[in-house]
């Protein structure tokens, strides 16, 4: 799922460009940038790419049809990692719910804590967001959807459901060695 949306600052709008994980609500791809050039849209997808380990042919990239989202980089992008657009439909306010969802919470928890509602520099805006993000949104806040789990959490539970605990990394759960 994918959306762009705006950040408020004393210096003029930032944008925020992010793929969130439909499964698990974690935002796996974001980019910040000034303006609304295609590349803000792209990058998005080639860190979530990276993410999910470089290969996911199948995997559907989801946006509204707004004008970076129907882009020839965007389209040669995914199509690079045979993934598969798909675009709502016009005028639909819920078929992208996800990913507004995610921005209402952005909005509420970081953006409104701002005084006057605005960051006063994009490096601020952009600072912020990524703590807010990497440290607190993926690995820390608990989600009603994912049995008040957080996404990094969700995630991990059920790659031990599926898969086995990882026993690749030094044994935790026993004594200690002597």
């Amino acid at each position: 799922m994918a959306d762009v949306t705006y950040v408020p600052t004393l210096v003029g709008w930032l944008y925020l460009a992010c793929v969130t994980d439909v499964f698990s609500r974690m935002i796996i791809g974001w980019s910040m940038a000034s303006h609304r050039k295609t590349d803000l849209v792209v990058d998005p997808v080639t860190m979530a790419v990276g993410r999910r380990g470089g290969h996911v042919p199948g995997v559907i990239h989801h946006s509204d049809r707004g004008a970076e989202y129907t882009s020839h980089a965007l389209e040669r992008q995914l199509r690079a990692h045979r993934m598969l657009p798909s675009m709502g439909s016009v005028a639909d306010c819920y078929d992208n719910a996800l990913a507004e969802s995610v921005f209402a919470t952005l909005e509420c928890e970081l953006f409104d804590r701002q005084p006057g509602g605005r960051f006063t520099s994009h490096r601020e805006a952009k600072l912020e967001i990524f703590d807010y993000i990497e440290g607190f949104y993926n690995p820390r806040r608990r989600h009603n959807s994912l049995s008040m789990a957080s996404p990094v959490a969700y995630e991990r539970a059920h790659h031990a459901a599926t898969t086995g605990p990882d026993t690749t990394g030094p044994d935790t759960t026993g004594p200690a060695a002597a």
